[in-house]
């Protein structure tokens, strides 16, 4: 039986970042209210998914809040799906004291990837309406190996 799982590279780096630290306490050191409902909890490494089988296909429907469908590419590599999306935001603000314009730019990078050996890739449905991005991938035909007689020599 076929179960369509997330492909992870790594689930578990237990190497030392101090770049990441130091992003931590940056974003909590300014407290922007952008960061902090954005890029919590790991939610710009990865994206929400919900798989579900639907007998003949899977229904794939991945949260993607505040893109547009031009920044979500789908891309397949041999048996890999993978699901990205780039969202770049630039503020600008004038203020009058000393003539100095603020300007603050929040860039991010989603991606997943998933296991799709077990499905029809040509016939792959992608739909993105009210910030949910939603997949149809329909299950291949299971093969019944060809039984043959031999000659014996």
């Amino acid at each position: 039986m076929f179960e369509l799982k997330p492909y992870r590279k790594n689930d578990y780096d237990l190497t030392y970042n101090p770049f990441k630290e130091l992003e931590t306490f940056e974003r909590s050191f300014f407290n922007d209210p952008f960061f902090n409902n954005f890029f919590t909890r790991g939610s710009l490494a990865s994206f929400r998914t919900d798989i579900i089988d639907k007998n003949d296909s899977y229904l794939l429907e991945a949260e993607l809040p505040g893109f547009d469908k031009k920044d979500i590419s789908l891309n397949i590599s041999g048996d890999t799906l993978t699901i990205e999306a780039e969202h770049r935001d630039e503020h600008k603000e004038k203020t009058k004291k000393d003539g100095y314009m603020h300007i603050e730019r929040y860039s991010g990078h989603y991606s997943r990837s998933f296991d799709v050996s077990e499905i029809d890739t040509d016939n792959i449905k992608a739909k993105y309406e009210n910030g949910i991005l939603t997949l149809t991938l329909p299950k291949k035909e299971p093969t019944v190996p060809e039984a043959r007689r031999l000659e014996i020599e």
